[in-house]
């Protein structure tokens, strides 16, 4: 078992669900249940799914979490988009930015560890 806060990728991916949560409850009307929902589910998978993978007994199955993490997160970025192109995230750049530099991790992360 691996002490998942120690991991720098996971400490990123937290604050940036944190950050991302408390911009989707500026959302008003549909959009605070429609996307805002979503991002915020999106945003809470990747250091959920890092966190239970480290808890893992086996590097497979680490591994494997790591992998939805990566997708979480390009779901995230995806929701992101839209909330930019909507106006609904006056600083959706550095969102944009800080989801690709996690993903980034997350594939770095994921080819150190052999299953």
């Amino acid at each position: 078992m691996r002490d998942f806060k120690r991991l720098l990728v996971w400490q990123k991916a937290f604050q940036l669900s944190l950050d991302l949560h408390r911009e989707a409850d500026g959302f008003v009307g549909r959009y605070r249940f429609v996307l805002g929902d979503q991002l915020v589910r999106a945003a809470l998978s990747v250091p959920a799914n890092i966190a239970e993978g480290a808890g893992r007994e086996s590097v497979k199955e680490f591994r494997r979490f790591l992998t939805i993490a990566l997708g979480s997160a390009a779901e995230l970025e995806n929701h992101l988009m839209l909330a930019r192109d909507l106006e609904l995230i006056p600083d959706s750049a550095g969102y944009l930015r800080e989801t690709r530099e996690v993903q980034r991790m997350l594939s770095g992360l994921r080819r150190k560890v052999r299953s």
